[in-house]
């Protein structure tokens, strides 16, 4: 039953509701809040009974959207005190937490958790009329690669509904527009995602020949600049704490006032500090992209999930896609032409065109 529940509360995440959202469902689909389902149970619970069992506070939400515990982890040392004598515990980073993979059945799938960290880190804006789209976040300029703007001009008429260049809105003269209508984006979408589902249907092994060439050859290249960078990083940290152990000696010996050791090693330290998250942020990338041909199999799982899609739902959208990146419209022709280009969620972009064409020689 509690499982359910959090299986519910990360798929309303995935279709794009935020905490107070679905804190508001729950209270009115009558769901109990934690600590009422643990009082229920008669489990015990540090929190009193609340005046109305289910009245959920978006922070229960958001506390369970970031429980790694879902995935099967265990997780220790999510806390700390500052003393002994500190009563208080405080959050512990995730990087000074000690977690223990497949320690337990998991609730939630690792792609789903971490494409719902990735919903929540990103902004998304309402319009004055208190409406959003679907694919708020998601939407960027083909040409600057500033996310479009949302947006509407009556409450009630869906079909007017826009994006546009955030930059644009800014500064014309930075960016031109690349107005387009969500009816628009979201058939041009649905037809591709249509596509490539039923290309995968029907010829799922060479999707995967192609695609593995692709990511191989994208891989190999990232990986380069990549290692090239954690070498240099790791350099400098050795030639960093080389420099910090002269200046103390020079310290010690009297070779250097205290006033400039202070300031020297305080520089030391922040560039040592700084390279140091960058190191980890470039290892974690490594991994990424050394896990690329693994990502080929979760997506087609996916994709045989929605073949013959007929309606493009928040959930499958974001299951699918990464992000949406729109041309401007090009008038040349004497027509309206705009072309969208759509990076699909572990795989980038799909060279389905060329599939096709290949098929049909």
């Amino acid at each position: 039953e509690a499982a359910a529940i959090v299986k519910r509360i990360f798929s309303m995440c995935m279709e794009g509701r935020g905490p107070t959202q679905i804190a508001n469902q729950l209270w009115v689909d009558k769901v109990l809040t934690p600590t009422a389902y643990k009082l229920s149970h008669g489990l015990s619970t540090n929190s009193p009974a609340p005046e109305d069992p289910y009245r959920w506070d978006k922070r229960a939400v958001s506390s369970i959207l970031e429980r790694l515990d879902y995935t099967g982890c265990t997780v220790n040392f999510k806390t700390y005190t500052n003393s002994i004598w500190d009563k208080k515990r405080h959050l512990n980073p995730v990087e000074n937490q000690a977690i223990f993979p497949d320690t337990h059945e998991r609730i939630i799938d690792d792609d789903v958790f971490e494409k719902v960290q990735e919903i929540r880190s990103q902004r998304h804006r309402m319009t004055r009329t208190g409406k959003s789209s679907i694919f708020s976040g998601m939407v960027y300029c083909a040409d600057c690669g500033s996310k479009m703007q949302y947006g509407s001009s009556n409450h009630r008429d869906f079909s007017q509904d826009f994006f546009d260049c955030s930059l644009h809105k800014k500064n014309g003269s930075k960016c031109k527009g690349h107005f387009i209508r969500v009816k628009v984006l979201e058939g041009r979408v649905l037809s591709h995602v249509q596509r490539v589902t039923d290309y995968i249907l029907c010829h799922e092994d060479y999707f995967r020949k192609v695609m593995e060439e692709q990511l191989r050859v994208e891989s190999t290249e990232k990986l380069t600049v990549l290692k090239k960078q954690l070498a240099r990083n790791k350099k400098r940290i050795a030639d960093l704490k080389r420099l910090f152990m002269k200046i103390y000696e020079d310290n010690v010996n009297g070779k250097l006032s205290d006033d400039r050791f202070d300031m020297m090693s305080q520089s030391y330290d922040a560039e040592q500090k700084q390279l140091e998250e960058e190191v980890l942020s470039i290892q974690q990338e490594i991994e990424v992209q050394e896990q690329q041909i693994e990502n080929i199999e979760k997506f087609v799982q996916k994709a045989h999930k929605y073949v013959h899609i007929e309606e493009l739902t928040p959930y499958a959208l974001r299951e699918l896609v990464s992000a949406i990146y729109v041309d401007a419209p090009d008038k040349s022709s004497g027509k309206r032409v705009q072309h969208i280009h759509i990076k699909y969620d572990g795989l980038g972009y799909i060279p389905l065109d060329e599939l096709e064409a290949k098929e049909k020689a």
